[in-house]
């Protein structure tokens, strides 16, 4: 069974974003504490934020993150509009990554397969984006 977290310590975590195409657009990234939100629901995310590309690979801070084990979506949002774009087929037209950089089979991960423990000491984790469709 995984451990929420659960201490009053707090840590930070940098996420650094590897294989982004270009410099397009926005990253947008979301942290999980648990399976029930993951992967779609940011709004229920401990804690998001969509950053501009100022280097590749792309590296991103969270501050006041509890130790405790959490996974990760990253989202290449070229055009800005806050979503993973998709054709008529439902294939991702943006780049897209988990933490643990599980292999994409169809759809998205388990929660299970993607989740890793943030330290009481500063925890870095790098992510690999993902695209399955040309530029």
């Amino acid at each position: 069974m995984l451990s929420s977290p659960t201490t009053n310590l707090t840590t930070t975590l940098t996420v650094e974003v590897n294989g982004l195409r270009n410099r397009k657009g926005q990253v947008c990234i979301s942290i999980f504490a648990d399976a029930d939100a993951f992967p779609k629901d940011a709004v229920n995310a401990v804690q998001s934020q969509c950053v501009e590309i100022t280097d590749i690979p792309l590296q991103v801070t969270f501050e006041n993150l509890q130790p405790g084990n959490y996974a990760i979506t990253v989202m290449h949002d070229e055009n800005r509009d806050g979503q993973l774009n998709r054709n008529f087929l439902g294939i991702p037209t943006e780049g897209f990554g988990f933490s643990r950089n599980p292999t994409i089979y169809f759809g998205a991960p388990k929660f299970d397969d993607t989740v890793f423990t943030v330290t009481e000491t500063n925890t870095t984790t790098q992510i690999n984006l993902n695209y399955l469709l040309g530029s």
